[in-house]
């Protein structure tokens, strides 16, 4: 099995956009499960900082993940969107609202820091890499993990040479990992069971899961180890905003949808203002609309007005806890050994 000899088959997931800081990354992986960088939005520099910080708290595995890059789109006609926008951003800011334009970093750069500095568990998101890339990675002895949504898309990762593949059911928090234009929304269950008769490399269950119960039941249905996310958002060493993480806690709980409202790829989140504002119109595809709406939404976390901001969330999110990582994955470990 390969699944960097973990202690404990639990993987943090690699959410991008400041949550998984080093500090996290490394308590994960200090308590014997699998600590991830999500290094997405990340410039190769930061990535090689992030990484040396990580070194530096953590002798164990770890992991960084990367987005295989967008096929480019021509830029639509933006006056609806930022009319849409404008009266979010007036609540927000003195300033006139104007697209903010940006260029994704460079998928090779990216790579090439990972190659330089031996990171031991390479995974992406989006796509396939070329085969070169993850030949390069598996001949310094790295992992290499891919993300698939159906059978059809683990079968194309396993063809390409991967070690593991996480299956990503549709309760999933955050960005749908999907590649394929049809995206059927299986549930997790459904999609190791799927896959489990599709695949002969080790699966890796993501979506919803938040506790060793339902981690439980994945390992029944095929799983070699459990990939979390939302759950570790609300832990003491996440990246992420005081008011998210109220937001997660927060009761009654509002419910999550998959929407492209925020970046123009289908993500669940939590339903507020800005998705209900939004949703039912025409959105630029990603990454515009996840520029367009960049600085809205981080505005909108330091002025703590959660109805305007991205607060990604599974649909199991009710179940979170406000603890420190260690004490997260070794009360999920205890909570899956009853």
């Amino acid at each position: 099995m390969k699944l960097a000899n973990l202690a404990i088959p639990i993987i943090q997931a690699p959410m991008a956009g400041g949550i998984t800081t080093p500090e996290l990354v490394a308590a994960v992986s200090n308590a014997g499960a699998l600590g991830s960088l999500g290094a997405g939005y990340m410039t190769p520099n930061e990535i090689r900082i992030a990484i040396k910080k990580i070194k530096g708290l953590t002798k164990n595995p770890f992991n960084v993940n990367l987005f295989i890059p967008e096929p480019s789109h021509p830029t639509p006609d933006l006056f609806l969107i930022q009319q849409l926008l404008t009266p979010f951003w007036n609540e927000l800011s003195d300033t006139r609202f104007e697209a903010f334009h940006a260029k994704p970093p460079v998928f090779e750069e990216q790579v090439q820091v990972l190659l330089e500095e031996t990171v031991p568990v390479f995974s992406f998101t989006f796509g396939v890499p070329p085969f070169s890339v993850i030949e390069n990675f598996k001949t310094q002895g790295s992992l290499v993990y891919g993300t698939a949504t159906t059978p059809e898309e683990a079968k194309i990762l396993e063809n390409s040479g991967v070690d593991a593949i996480v299956c990503q059911g549709s309760e999933s928090g955050g960005h749908r990992g999907n590649f394929s234009s049809h995206d059927p929304l299986y549930g997790l269950l459904t999609l190791l069971a799927l896959t489990h008769e599709t695949v002969k490399i080790p699966l890796i269950a993501a979506g919803g899961i938040m506790n060793g119960r339902t981690a439980s039941a994945t390992f029944l249905a095929g799983a070699r180890a459990v990939q979390l996310g939302t759950a570790f958002i609300t832990t003491t060493e996440s990246g992420a905003n005081a008011t998210y993480k109220k937001a997660l806690l927060k009761r009654p709980h509002p419910e999550t949808t998959l929407t492209k409202v925020f970046t123009g790829k289908p993500a669940r989140a939590i339903v507020n203002a800005f998705v209900h504002k939004l949703e039912g119109h025409e959105i630029p595809p990603y990454p515009i609309q996840h520029f367009l709406t960049q600085k809205l939404r981080s505005l909108a976390a330091e002025k703590n007005r959660p109805e305007l901001m991205s607060l990604w969330a599974g649909q199991g999110y009710p179940l979170c806890r406000p603890i420190n990582a260690a004490a997260l994955i070794h009360q999920i470990a205890k909570e899956f050994q009853v």
